[in-house]
């Protein structure tokens, strides 16, 4: 990573980049290729060669991902047909996966012929289900779809909600439980609030918030635990005091959106979680390892690529708290993204891990990224790009 200071032009010039890769190159391939014509919904993933892999199960967290893609697409303007791509892949997602087996909530997983491979009511897929949603309703104005997000929020109050607080990991409940889930619940309802104000947004999202406080902070190394028992301890052993650094940049990219959205007092943890974050990155380059200890050990030295897109999103971020040098520190993310991940291996595609030597170490390439980049690169256009014109 160079060590010489950006410019402003620079830092514009990078976000362009990015946004034309996503517009020219990235949305037109996975609304094409991307997507299985014959039996419809998005593919699961793609081969090296950019073939799709047909056999491989799918999941519903990916189907939703890949829509929000194209809903937020659609408002954005970046892609004339995203708000139909985005309807035609919740129309599979609704014929396919919600209630297959006449119980509420959305399988889990689908096998490659169509049938429930895993009928699990997870809360993770819910929340990303709710974050499509979301951005559906606001790309199309549908009530039909407003009606949908009651439903599952409905579903999620009844089935996922715990009595001790935040939620199971699905149902049936199984431990440990994560603080993932509850990150993308958070950032769901953050969602919710956004693209169509819906009154019980906030206020679920102000739970989930006392939950990281008061549970998943340890106050005293400033770390997020990723891992708990069932009365929300830490889990036994080695997994009660794993990390992992891209969650920490996620959730101060998330901390600073709900300051955004609430106008509340800036929220002190976000500036903190974005150190400890860069406490694990790699020296030479500047990109976040996989996974740690909450003492500083490594455990994953490997990379993959979302932990770089919420660095670049968590200075972003930081940029538009006002933070000096936060725009720079973005900005080199982003090139480091676009140099060593997104060169390959096709075009529209990218490198999904590399290993401790910077070389790719997975032999596919999983259409689940495309929601890190896709974000990533939304809001380096909206506060370096093209739209920063309105926040300077």
């Amino acid at each position: 990573m160079s060590s010489r200071p950006m410019t402003r032009d620079e830092e514009r010039e990078i976000a362009g980049k990015l946004r034309a890769w996503a517009i020219e190159t990235a949305l037109p391939f996975w609304a094409t290729t991307g997507y299985d014509a014959r039996r419809g919904g998005f593919h699961e993933r793609l081969d090296l060669a950019g073939a799709p892999d047909v056999a491989c199960p799918r999941r519903t967290r990916v189907q939703a991902r890949q829509i929000y893609v194209y809903a937020h697409a659609a408002v954005l303007g970046w892609h004339p047909d995203a708000a139909q791509i985005a309807l035609r892949g919740l129309e599979f997602v609704l014929a396919s996966s919600r209630s297959p087996d006449a119980r509420p909530g959305y399988a889990h997983s689908l096998s490659a012929d169509g049938e429930i491979a895993n009928a699990l009511r997870d809360t993770y897929d819910h929340a990303f289900i709710l974050l499509a949603l979301a951005w559906v309703a606001r790309a199309t104005g549908d009530s039909q779809v407003h009606a949908l997000i009651d439903e599952v929020l409905a579903f999620i109050d009844e089935h996922l909600a715990a009595e001790n607080g935040g939620f199971h990991e699905g149902a049936p409940a199984t431990t440990p439980r994560r603080q993932n889930p509850h990150m993308h619940m958070f950032e769901a309802m953050l969602a919710l609030h956004e693209t169509v104000g819906h009154a019980e947004a906030l206020p679920r999202a102000r739970r989930i918030l006392t939950l990281l406080e008061q549970t998943f902070l340890d106050a005293q190394t400033r770390t997020i635990r990723e891992y708990f028992d069932e009365d929300w301890r830490p889990a036994p052993g080695e997994l009660g005091d794993i990390i992992e650094p891209g969650h920490h940049a996620e959730w101060a990219w998330l901390l600073r959106k709900y300051e955004r959205l609430t106008g509340e007092t800036p929220h002190v943890a976000a500036r903190h979680l974005v150190e400890t974050a860069c406490r694990f990155s790699e020296a030479g380059t500047g990109f976040l390892i996989d996974e740690a200890d909450r003492f500083g050990r490594v455990r994953k030295a490997t990379r993959r690529c979302w932990p770089q897109t919420e660095l670049a999103k968590a200075w972003l971020a930081e940029h538009e708290a006002g933070r000096p040098g936060a725009a720079e520190k973005a900005a080199q993310a982003l090139v480091g993204l676009a140099g060593d991940y997104l060169k390959g291996p096709f075009p529209g595609a990218w490198y999904d891990s590399l290993d401790a030597g910077g070389k790719p170490n997975i032999a596919f390439v999983p259409a689940s990224t495309f929601y890190h980049l896709f974000c990533a690169i939304a809001e380096a256009d909206r506060l370096l790009g093209t739209g920063a014109a309105a926040h300077t």
